[in-house]
């Protein structure tokens, strides 16, 4: 498809800069079969049925932005850098960015804070490197704690992150080290909130995809062909599947939270013929109109940039006329986008 049809404008003072407080105080825009109607993310319980399952996406936002130098040799001079953590590929080894990409080559090293030090072991033609760190596992987990910046996008505050931001950008399910970007439909819950769904009859249930920064970025292709989707890292456990599946057998429907859940849930049904089944390893699924959801019925999810594989995500599942209209919506309304912003219901 053509990729201008995902295409909007939206005014920069939509952009939310800093979550409300409470989280659970966002607005929600449903999207329902009888037209859209402005609630709030309180109001999630009475939207739901009992018997309904929320899988939420338990990822651990870690502090992916470094700030370095690799040293001079060779008649080179130092050069100051900053990196961004894309993905794990074991051993110590991490995909990344990293600007300025064209001072550096296969071999050089970099010296970032507290003695975190990493060379660079490939170099490729997309732009991205990967680096070979001294440490891995917890050691290097921990050495980034002390020594990286939460990696906010660049349309909040210009990505510079802040203390209130450690907290603000890591949702309520956090568990599993390995994203740089939070999974922003989380975000909204809080424990009153989840009291309320569970007081409801509504189940919850929690997946793990470790969340790339290609999944927010803009599609810079004419046409959806084109695009090729960088793959991130999930698991489906036994238990989740198991809730999954009996969520279904008892007539409740499958509520993901955020496109990133989905997205893996949709990766493990496109290869078990429908089924949810326990489940682990890579997946670089693309999702657009015309696709078959076999594994979800509710999506709730933030407002997302124009020309993105998300919003593409959101057309396919609710319809484009349809998300148009939302977006339309939202935006007369004055909604807040992205993810610190407001978010959506949608059922298919």
């Amino acid at each position: 498809m053509r990729v201008d049809l995902f295409d909007f404008e939206l005014p920069d003072d939509l952009i939310a800069q800093r979550p409300v407080s409470p989280r659970d105080s966002a607005r929600l825009l449903d999207v329902a079969p009888d037209g859209l109607h402005d609630r709030t993310v309180r109001d999630l319980p009475g939207l739901l049925r009992r018997g309904d399952l929320l899988v939420f996406n338990d990822t651990k936002v870690i502090p992916a932005r470094l700030k370095g130098v690799r040293a001079g040799s060779g008649g080179r001079q130092d050069v100051s850098l900053e990196a961004l953590l894309i993905r794990d590929v074991g051993a110590g080894r991490w995909l990344s960015f990293a600007r300025p990409t064209k001072r550096l080559r296969p071999g050089d090293a970099i010296t970032f804070a507290n003695g975190l030090t990493a060379r660079v072991d490939t170099k490729h033609e997309d732009g991205s490197i990967v680096l070979a760190f001294d440490r891995s596992g917890h050691e290097f987990l921990t050495a980034l704690e002390q020594t990286g910046t939460v990696p906010l996008p660049p349309y909040i505050r210009g990505g510079t992150a802040d203390a209130q931001d450690r907290a603000d950008y890591q949702t309520l399910f956090a568990r599993y080290d390995g994203s740089v970007a939070a999974p922003t439909a989380g975000l909204h819950f809080t424990p009153p909130l989840l009291a309320a769904l569970a007081e409801a009859g509504i189940g919850t249930a929690g997946v793990t995809l470790h969340v790339g920064a290609g999944t927010f970025q803009p599609v810079r292709v004419d046409d959806t062909d084109a695009h090729t989707m960088h793959a991130e890292w999930g698991e489906v456990s036994e238990a989740t599947a198991h809730a999954v599946s009996a969520a279904r057998a008892a007539g409740g429907r499958i509520v993901s939270i955020g496109t990133t859940s989905l997205r893996l849930l949709e990766s493990v049904a496109r290869t078990h013929d429908g089924a949810v089944k326990p489940w682990s390893g890579e997946t670089d699924i693309f999702i657009t109109p015309g696709f078959r959801f076999r594994a979800v019925d509710l999506l709730l999810t933030n407002f997302h940039l124009p020309r993105s594989t998300l919003f593409m995500l959101v057309a396919a599942f609710a319809g484009l006329d349809r998300m148009k209209q939302a977006y339309a919506h939202a935006i007369g309304e004055r909604y807040r986008f992205y993810s610190y912003g407001d978010c959506c219901l949608l059922r298919r």
